[in-house]
């Protein structure tokens, strides 16, 4: 199905290796999606969940390439329910327009939104999630909330310490920056001493240290933590 017309209208024109659809959760709302497929048969689907930025040409990339390695990969929009089509850079100004959308978003909605993208992706088989700041507290949620997932990896999710009493249903991997202030370091770690089944990476780096398009990107941190996540993925999800 064609995507609303305002991310549409966002991503026209764009070299992406992917295109925009639209799902429909299960209350009935209808979300844009950003889906990257592989050139050949799917190894499995992994939903990306986004951080306060939207399906931004970053996490379009993000899904790019995993798609690249051999999955499916569904960017859901998960801001849609407040603003369709928002995507934006990292500048102060925008950073606090994302926080403002974010508080208006519950996690109830984004993980109906995220189940619908696990829905649509089963069809490539077997269904993993990473997400990424905000989308990695999604994602820690989604690995304990939702039924269909086979593995989950969140990104220094910050929301992750008010919610350390969930339990993953399934296997996660999470990397965290060693100078990141949200979640910080111990509070990483008080998480992980309650839940020692899940497996965990910290690096000499700050929060965001994946997105190229931050201050805060480490190239190296970045390389490595995307080589764990795929050797976790191949695992996992085949």
């Amino acid at each position: 199905m064609a995507a609303p017309p305002e991310l549409g209208a966002v991503l026209a024109g764009r070299r992406d290796m992917g295109s925009s659809i639209e799902l429909t959760a299960a209350d009935g709302h209808r979300l844009a999606a950003w889906q990257a497929a592989p050139a050949g048969k799917a190894r499995g689907a992994l939903v990306v969940a986004p951080e306060i930025f939207g399906v931004n040409s970053h996490i379009r990339a993000v899904a790019d390439g995993y798609a690249a390695d051999g999955y499916l990969a569904i960017a859901p929009a998960l801001f849609d329910r407040v603003q369709r089509g928002y995507q934006t850079g990292y500048a102060p100004d925008e950073i606090q327009a994302g926080i403002a959308i974010m508080q208006k978003i519950g996690f109830d909605d984004a993980l109906r939104d995220v189940a619908a993208a696990i829905a649509h992706g089963q069809a490539a088989g077997r269904v993993a999630i990473v997400g990424y700041c905000w989308g990695g507290t999604v994602a820690w949620l989604a690995a304990a909330r939702l039924a269909g997932m086979s593995c989950a990896v969140p990104y220094y999710g910050g929301g992750m310490p008010g919610h350390m009493g969930e339990q993953p249903k399934c296997p996660v991997l999470c990397h965290f920056g060693e100078r990141d202030k949200s979640p910080t370091p111990e509070q990483a770690r008080a998480l992980l001493a309650l839940h020692p089944e899940v497996a965990a990476h910290f690096y000499d780096a700050g929060h965001g240290f994946n997105c190229d398009q931050r201050g805060s990107y480490d190239a190296a941190a970045s390389a490595l933590a995307r080589t764990r996540t795929l050797a976790f993925l191949a695992q996992h999800l085949g």
